[in-house]
């Protein structure tokens, strides 16, 4: 396991061997997410978002205004 110390100024430097697991380099971007309460996982933001497409299905098939529109009217009288 790896650890770093923080500065007075909140920084700290990544360890090598964690820069070199995620891939990064000198001006690469992180995020920070949070995993559970009080735990953060350190994930590189360096990919582009086009990495994403696939990732969910398209519609079987597209939903006309009207439909929508229908579904909407339902839905608000059955609300009533």
């Amino acid at each position: 396991m790896s650890t770093a110390t923080l500065s007075s100024k909140g920084q700290i430097t990544i360890p090598v061997d964690v820069r070199e697991a995620l891939g990064l380099s000198a001006g690469d971007r992180v995020e920070f997410v949070e995993t559970a309460p009080g735990q953060f996982a350190i994930l590189p933001a360096t990919q582009s978002v086009r990495r994403l497409k696939g990732l969910i299905r398209p519609l079987a098939a597209p939903v006309t205004l009207d439909a929508m529109n229908a579904a909407i009217e339902a839905e608000g009288a059955r609300a009533r």
